[in-house]
């Protein structure tokens, strides 16, 4: 029976197979569940969040073979290391099941019992295909030159007396739930995949193994142990105390809001894991999500190929909040993504170094220079404020909005914008200006609504960077603790706070590829030109009357400018640095003697001068107000 308590949230991992320690890929699945996971408490849900390892089956037994130790004592030396690596990425799970657990054991001979009784489960024999590394029984139709078609590593002949379940009663009631419940499986590729497996044929699944001591014994047939991937799927159910006095869990928690598992496990989860629950007559999870995997250079990590990343260097390097944020900002949820030490350091370096850590950095610096003791009363708000403020709510709304759509990455773009046009803002009203001319109201207000961003994007920040967020909030003088609610609020920051200098939250990186290089471009001597030369160049201050986004471009923008005489269309591929709303009344240096010429079908009567660091564009600008079509030079 389905929960009454629509106020709770409950997320899992994959639990992990601990033949060897996790990779980069392992940590990009859990830290997208602790992101959601926080999320959700911060909205005020009841969340449970469960991780695990999953520690039985064949390949278990044959490497604690090869290393001397008992099965036991194996996994028990690696599932430390999960426990370990989730605490440095700051991993908020509420339980870590092991599957080796006596009442998850319990649980899992318990279940095989009612659906033997049931007739669900039927004892056979079972000759076949089977791949070890994935604990996968394959028919030979479904194998590419023998070959496990997950993995590509070759499969072994089994033969073996052993017990069935009637997976293929279910074909029909899985394809119906499917197409009735339209979210079930996530992303849409992954539902395609799934109903297609279905309809080339579902063989009743081996459930049961006698050449296989390491797993939990068939009740009644001790001679048995139950397959690995039967027993691991059970963990959703037995971690919330299913079947059990204890099951105070199972009342408020089933059915899980979403599973969130690699890809390669969709089928266990969407096909073998749901017909299991419809045999049960329990209610299946609302979503199965199968996110794609971490790839270098096109190929999935593997220990074989040489491949894989460690989380825990990264974490020594980088530390854990840029780690997170990689890995939530530039992975497209749902689809492979690329890994490099390269790409992190330019993300690390673009947004959280100059667009966060700048912000937070220089507005704490003036705090400190232009307001030593007392903050004068702030300046009443005008537009610059009030457009902030209805930015600021607009985000915040469609940062929620990516979140339940598990598109964690959108989110953290349209937080971003926010940030970025926050560095704007103080670019715009010039607080060094303000106090030149002792105008010390209208700079506390600045500082204020500078401040007032911060304090807003650092709740949404608490569930992606936890630790940088906390030390935000600290450095504006507010608890630790916060409420999605008060995300939604303007001018909740009290008046007579202040921005606390600290070191900065995120150093730039220097990477020594980066200064290797900038070393060889330092050597060439740059080509010396006459005066008249540049007198060729014909450069004047433009006031941007209208600007649009491109259709079709992310980068693009389409400007009306005036020039003094006369006004001029120019398209600038600055749309990713700036909206265009920014941009209207901003004076600009523009070339204005270039060729026109065509792109995207606009003439382009212009150019733009920009500067550029490291992906941080920044238009050039006069610093005070001048007339239209005046001469640069």
């Amino acid at each position: 029976m389905e929960t009454l308590d629509k106020n709770t949230y409950y997320i899992t991992t994959p639990i992990y197979y601990p033949s060897d320690k996790l990779h980069i890929g392992h940590a990009y699945t859990t830290t997208a569940a602790d992101a959601l996971a926080r999320f959700n408490r911060l909205r005020g849900k009841k969340v449970f969040f469960l991780t695990g390892s999953d520690e039985h089956g064949q390949k278990i037994q044959r490497i604690a073979d090869e290393k001397g130790l008992s099965p036991k004592a194996y996994v028990d030396q690696i599932v430390a290391t999960f426990q370990s690596l989730w605490n440095r990425l700051n991993i908020s799970y509420d339980d870590f099941i092991r599957t080796t657990n006596k009442d998850h054991e319990t649980l899992v001979q318990r279940i095989f019992a009612i659906l033997y009784e049931k007739g669900d489960i039927y004892k056979s024999s079972y000759k076949g295909l089977y791949c070890t590394p994935c604990e996968a029984f394959w028919l030979e139709r479904q194998t590419t030159d023998g070959k496990c078609p997950d993995c590509g590593r070759p499969v072994e002949e089994v033969e073996e007396e052993s017990y069935s379940f009637r997976l293929s009663n279910y074909s029909d009631k899985l394809l119906e739930y499917y197409k009735t419940h339209p979210g079930f499986i996530q992303p849409e590729a992954s539902l395609h995949e799934m109903e297609s497996f279905i309809k080339s044929g579902l063989e009743d699944l081996c459930v049961s193994r006698t050449a296989v001591s390491w797993g939990i014994p068939v009740p009644f047939d001790k001679k048995h142990s139950i397959y690995v991937w039967f027993d691991a799927v059970i963990n959703y159910l037995s971690a919330l105390g299913f079947l059990t006095a204890q099951d105070n869990r199972y009342q408020s928690f089933w059915p899980a809001d979403l599973h969130l598992v690699g890809k390669e496990i969709m089928r266990f989860h969407t096909i073998i894991w749901p017909a299991i629950l419809m045999a049960l007559d329990i209610p299946l999870p609302k979503t199965v999500f199968g996110h794609g995997w971490l790839v270098i250079e096109g190929e999935k990590m593997s220990k074989s190929k040489g491949n894989v990343v460690d989380p825990n260097l990264l974490i020594d390097e980088f530390g854990a909040d840029a780690i997170r944020y990689f890995l939530l900002r530039d992975i497209t949820f749902g689809s492979d993504g690329n890994f490099s030490r390269d790409a992190l350091i330019r993300r690390i370096n673009a947004d959280l170094a100059n667009d966060l850590g700048n912000l937070l950095h220089r507005t704490s610096s003036m705090y400190e220079k232009y307001f030593p003791k007392e903050i004068p009363e702030l300046a009443e708000e005008l537009g610059e404020e009030k457009d902030l403020a209805d930015f600021a709510a607009q985000i915040i709304l469609e940062f929620e909005t990516a979140m339940d759509a598990l598109e964690p990455h959108i989110a953290l773009e349209k937080l971003w914008t926010l940030i970025r046009r926050t560095n704007k803002y103080l670019d715009t009203t010039a607080p060094w200006t303000l106090a030149k001319n002792k105008d010390y109201s209208r700079l506390a207000r600045v500082l204020y609504s500078v401040g007032e961003v911060l304090r807003i994007v650092s709740i949404p920040l608490s569930a992606v960077i936890p630790t940088s967020a906390a030390k935000i909030r600290a450095q504006l003088g507010l608890p630790k603790d916060c409420f999605w609610q008060e995300a939604k609020i303007w001018n909740g920051w009290e008046e007579d706070k202040r921005i606390i200098k600290a070191e900065p939250l995120f150093p730039r990186i220097e990477d020594e590829k980066e200064t290797k290089d900038d070393k060889q471009n330092e050597v060439p001597k740059e080509e010396e030109i006459e005066f008249a030369d540049f007198l060729k160049v014909h450069l004047k201050i433009a006031t941007v009357l209208t600007a649009e986004r491109v259709k079709g471009s992310d980068k693009l923008l389409r400007l009306e400018v005036d020039l003094g005489n006369e006004k001029r269309q120019i398209v600038a591929g600055i749309g990713k640095a700036y909206e265009p709303d920014s941009l209207i009344g901003k004076q600009l240096a523009v070339v204005t003697n270039l060729k026109p010429r065509k792109i995207m079908g606009f003439e382009s009567q212009a150019m733009i001068l920009a500067a550029e660091d490291a992906g941080n564009l920044a238009v050039l600008n006069p610093e005070k107000l001048v007339k239209a079509g005046s001469i640069v030079g």
